[in-house]
């Protein structure tokens, strides 16, 4: 069976993008991108522009008309994000059988790891965030937990028959292990789940002329603050003490970061590792897949992976990270 994206030729990229008024100049180049397809399509006598086709049945329409809403509601408060352009108080357009939204195109680089200076500024760019996001929930979008994100996601592998069967038993073990921990700390420790970016690496934040700005809303969701926070942090222990301590100080310009959440970024690792095995898995119908992650099929990604998982369950045991 021919996956939906199979139908999304470059002809109809440019008939939807022209549906909308715009005149192309037929250029469409295709931009990395698994979960969705996007484009940068070019305009006659304009700036090129960003089409993003959203895959069949993720998300609903009222989820990514609230993502849509709350990036126009950051921008309306001046936090800088490539929030989607509007037609007529439209922004979520049809056509030919794919949902679409146009961006303005934005470049820039990714974060320097490890760079102080660039920490502090990207706090004052999330506490900005956060004041806006803690201020009400999403009502269409779901909350970021052990049980979709690691329950769920272990559901998807297992049910599925992606881990080789040599290696399934130490998967399992070493999966649950790990889950049955991160039960026990996500009803310890106490957090308020806000409104987030939800995939923020240093990949979705780009520097152009000593500023940053944020791309990719898609993963937007409800959840703790400090999953926005985590992935800045690279480095040995010492090193990641350092940047936290840069990233907290600019953060508490614009919103209170709450140091108790500190003990879940061992946990948050350990969910994002599960659910990205699990994200491929799901994803394995779609023919750029198997293309892009070969390896996901082989017996070497999945002993890394209990390693890797082996790791998180120690890591749990050590002492979190803190505040000076």
């Amino acid at each position: 069976m021919s996956h939906p994206f199979s139908t999304l030729t470059p002809d109809l990229v440019l008939d939807a993008v022209e549906s909308l008024g715009y005149l192309s100049d037929a250029r469409v180049l295709a931009l990395n991108s698994y979960e969705n397809r996007v484009y940068q399509v070019g305009i006659e006598g304009e700036t090129p522009l960003i089409a993003k086709f959203y895959r069949p049945d993720r998300w609903s329409d009222a989820a990514i008309r609230e993502e849509h809403a709350f990036s126009a509601e950051l921008a309306e408060h001046e936090v800088p994000v490539v929030a989607p352009l509007s037609r007529n108080g439209e922004t979520l357009f049809a056509h030919g059988g794919f949902r679409f939204a146009l961006f303005p195109r934005r470049g820039g680089r990714a974060p320097e790891p490890g760079n102080l200076d660039q920490l502090y500024r990207l706090g004052q760019l999330l506490g900005r965030m956060h004041a806006i996001g803690a201020s009400r929930p999403f009502a269409h979008r779901e909350t970021l937990a052990e049980d979709n994100f690691g329950h769920a996601a272990l559901g998807a592998l297992l049910d599925g028959g992606f881990v080789p069967k040599s290696l399934l038993p130490a998967y399992e073990s070493v999966a649950r292990d790990l889950l049955a921990r991160l039960d026990e700390l996500f009803s310890r420790v106490r957090y308020q789940a806000i409104r987030l970016h939800g995939d923020c690496h240093p990949g979705n934040l780009l520097c152009r002329d000593d500023s940053f700005h944020m791309v990719d809303l898609d993963d937007c969701r409800m959840g703790p603050a400090v999953q926005d926070l985590w992935m800045m942090l690279a480095g040995e222990r010492h090193e990641r003490l350092g940047q936290l301590a840069e990233l907290v100080d600019g953060y508490q310009e614009f919103h209170d970061f709450a140091a108790r959440e500190l003990p879940l970024i061992e946990g948050l690792r350990a969910l994002r590792l599960m659910h990205h095995s699990a994200w491929i898995a799901r994803r394995w119908d779609d023919p750029a897949f198997p293309l892009a992650f070969p390896w996901f099929a082989g017996e070497r990604y999945w002993g890394d992976q209990i390693l890797a998982l082996r790791e998180q369950l120690a890591a749990l045991d050590e002492e979190p990270l803190r505040l000076f």
